[in-house]
């Protein structure tokens, strides 16, 4: 098997990023993809100077392509289903769903992460019309009646807060969780209205939302809005490889994408387990490969 001096599995942002910069240091590099990165779902993408309003599938394909025209990448559409490490060689043993192996002396994780809706029916409108992130999406929605969809009052107080620059007209829908008079207080001062019962069902056509029901059969007219999921990584391989990871998912590292375990680094949101937009990934992705390089090129001299 052909060992590669670095393995990156993920081609979001941050992954292509490091595929990038590690490509143009001459490092014989691996990059695998499966095309589950959970931007595929959004008609555009915002906040990435230059590439403002691109479709993801669009940015990607742009970053390929330049990744793609230096010699020492090899890029792979597929899934990668484990890693070991073998620890008389040191080297890191990939497989993919095809039951492919390849050899690495690093890693990096750039695999993102995934959402989980309290509400499945929000499946069907994200991307379109409920979304997650107001810096993305905000400007789009600006001046819509729009609904706030959070199970816990921090972040809802924390998203209506930020959402009231882009729009006046908004519901807070807690489903269920009811909010401290503090809370209370604070939304009714400046006429926010406040739904703590469980959403019924969300109500629209082809993914751009109308109404949402509750459960006491009240129906409110909506045009769209924003949702707080809950955020996990797609998979197991930090843990599995025996990487620090505290309570809150975040894994620990120097803060140049070094993991507690040698040799595997780790970047964007796989670190964090919590969203990020295009250009902080990106730049995470060139920060992380500088310190993959500079690794390499001091273990070699």
């Amino acid at each position: 098997m052909n060992t590669f001096d670095c393995v990156i599995i993920g081609a979001g942002p941050a992954g292509l990023s490091a595929s990038l910069t590690l490509g143009r240091a001459r490092r014989n590099i691996a990059l695998f993809d499966d095309g589950t990165n959970r931007n595929r779902v959004t008609q555009e993408s915002h906040g990435y100077l230059t590439r403002d309003g691109i479709k993801p599938q669009q940015f990607k394909e742009i970053g390929l392509n330049e990744v793609k025209k230096y010699p020492s990448v090899s890029y792979f559409s597929t899934t990668v289903t484990k890693i070991n490490h073998d620890q008389k060689t040191a080297l890191f043993i990939i497989k993919t769903k095809g039951n492919q192996l390849f050899t690495a002396e690093k890693i990096i994780l750039a695999t993102g992460i995934q959402e989980t809706f309290p509400i499945p029916s929000i499946r069907e409108y994200y991307g379109k019309s409920l979304f997650n992130c107001p810096y993305c999406d905000g400007w789009e929605m600006r001046d819509k009646p729009l609904i706030i969809i959070a199970e816990k009052e921090a972040f809802a107080m924390h998203m209506v807060k930020l959402l009231y620059g882009w729009s006046r007209d908004l519901v807070v829908a807690t489903n269920g969780t009811k909010l401290s008079d503090e809370a209370l207080e604070q939304l009714n001062k400046r006429k926010i209205s406040i739904k703590t019962e469980p959403i019924k069902n969300l109500i629209g056509d082809n993914g751009y939302l109308e109404q949402v029901e509750f459960e006491s059969g009240e129906i409110i007219q909506r045009s769209g809005g924003f949702v707080v999921p809950t955020f996990h990584r797609p998979n197991q391989f930090a843990e599995q490889l025996g990487c620090k990871v505290l309570e809150d998912g975040v894994v620990v590292t120097d803060s140049a994408g070094r993991t507690t375990i040698k040799n595997i680094y780790i970047v964007g949101e796989t670190e964090k387990a919590s969203s990020s937009s295009l250009i902080v990934a990106a730049a995470d992705g060139q920060k992380v490969a500088t310190s993959v390089n500079m690794d390499l090129a001091i273990e070699r001299f």
